[in-house]
């Protein structure tokens, strides 16, 4: 199986680079679509507020969304705008044959309008309540159908001020009735909709870059496969995928992110601050009683005792054996470093040793009635304990030191791991420290795992971030 080789992490920069004007380039362009897709996804639920505000973007944005102005609508506000015209004549009067043809004509159409409701189509159903509302609270009737057949009339306006009436109409009405709409809809019964029109423009683009990156990314490591580089760059696709648009805010989080263009790390860590407390609080605790459960049940069937008697040949990396190599190690710090060190203590341990086996023998007996014999013991022993450390530690670094003493070592150091083997090998020692050990690991579990839930995990969390800022190097960005 070929190895992957990654970059050296720690290289050379490439800030300024062409490369990192490119990120940027690209992250920008990212954020551009997203914003489209963004202003394209409220469109409909925000087209009242655009319509009132920049009618300019509604007239043009319409087309891409398949809107057309409702016909039935239109036609009901043409007719007001005529009624509008005619009264606005120098020789006209609301008696005259034009005006009470389109008074009549208005009060056909309202009630055709409350009847079929061409809010329907639009799902304007708030804008359509709202006309009705402000129709019988303006005319103090209880039927938006009375309130408009009466408001409609020659004898209603000419009884209030015509000018109020029909400014009230113009800034009350008209708005909620022109910002209706009737959408087409396309061959397979779905509502027309032509921003893929400017979206296939960065889809392509997009996708053109993802298929560029990987490449360069499969050539670049070595043993990465091409495939193998799309995947670790999944969330890219999400940018040129024609559905689910409202994911691509994961890519451009992301390239933001890694261009340096804006730094969402510590809204993340504040964000995941809980949720990884818990999960990691969890996974500890899911880990150690696995382990401890693994370990048991290795104890339990044997498998741990047969590995340590009957060790089996295992996967050697370096054609080392490291535990001889450790047990050399410590053997030689044992005796040139260790030794030299304690050997005050170890001359008294063997001056209390001889002395105490002297005193106990019975020449000792014999003697101590012959005058000048009360100190021997003390003078005899510390100089026999001073002689027998010194020589001790010598007779350990010269043989140690010498081949032959070496070999003499190892095969101690065999026949020692032998012995003790073999001892092990004992059914009823095995059995005693099998339950030993296994009633230790459930002490283990129960005194600190299950002691380990009380402890809030936030607070670990909340430490461990703040040692990791006391180990931060003042020129690096922190966490927090």
């Amino acid at each position: 199986m070929p190895t992957i080789q990654t970059a050296n992490p720690a290289g050379p920069p490439n800030n300024g680079g062409p490369i990192d004007w490119f990120k940027k380039f690209m992250a920008i362009l990212a954020v551009i679509n997203l914003l489209l897709v963004g202003f394209d996804s409220s469109y409909i639920p925000l087209r009242d507020i655009y319509f009132q505000q920049i009618p300019s973007v509604v007239i043009a944005y319409d087309k891409i969304k398949g809107i057309e102005p409702h016909p039935e609508t239109e036609k009901y506000l043409a007719t007001v705008h005529q009624l509008t015209l005619e009264l606005q004549q120098p020789e006209s009067s609301l008696q005259t044959p034009q005006v009470e043809n389109l008074l009549e004509s208005l009060r056909h159409e309202s009630e055709g309008m409350l009847k079929e409701n061409p809010f329907l189509a639009a799902g304007k159903f708030g804008t359509f309540a709202k006309i009705q509302r402000r129709m019988r609270q303006h005319l103090d009737t209880e039927y938006a159908s009375e309130a408009f057949q009466e408001f409609w009339t020659s004898s209603y306006l000419s009884s209030h001020k015509l000018s109020d009436e029909l400014k009230f109409f113009q800034s009350q009405i008209n708005p909620l009735i022109a910002s209706n709409y009737f959408r087409n809809i396309n061959e397979i019964g779905q509502f027309v909709d032509n921003f893929w029109r400017i979206d296939i423009f960065f889809i392509g683009l997009f996708g053109l870059e993802f298929l560029l990156r990987t490449f360069f990314m499969h050539r670049r490591i070595t043993g990465l496969r091409w495939i193998d580089a799309m995947w670790r760059r999944w969330y890219d696709v999400l940018l040129f995928l024609p559905f689910w648009r409202g994911l691509r805010v994961i890519p451009v989080a992301v390239r933001l992110q890694q261009s340096e263009l804006m730094n969402f790390e510590r809204i993340l860590v504040q964000m995941t601050h809980e949720p990884a407390a818990k999960l990691a609080d969890r996974l500890s605790r899911f880990v150690m009683v696995r382990f401890i459960n693994q370990a048991q049940d290795s104890i339990r069937e044997g498998t741990a005792a047969q590995s340590l008697l009957n060790p089996q040949p295992a996967i050697d990396l370096n054609n080392v054996n490291e535990i001889e190599v450790i047990t050399d190690r410590l053997l030689e710090l044992t005796i040139y470093k260790v030794l030299p060190q304690i050997k005050p203590e170890l001359e008294a341990v063997l001056h209390h040793s001889i002395e105490g086996a002297f005193k106990d023998s019975a020449i000792y007996q014999s003697l101590k009635a012959f005058p000048g014999f009360g100190n021997f013991p003390r003078e005899f022993t510390e100089q026999m304990a001073s002689n027998l450390a010194q020589t001790t530690v010598t007779v350990l670094e010269s043989s140690y030191a010498d081949v032959e003493g070496r070999l003499l070592f190892d095969r101690l150091s065999q026949e020692f791991n032998q012995a003790f083997r073999k001892a092990l090998g004992d059914q009823q020692t095995q059995e005693e420290i099998q339950l030993l050990l296994t009633d230790f690991l459930e002490e283990l579990k129960l005194n600190y795992v299950v002691k380990s839930s009380q402890s809030d995990p936030e607070a670990t969390l909340a430490e461990m971030e703040n040692l990791f800022q006391s180990e931060v190097p003042p020129s690096l960005p922190s966490l927090q």
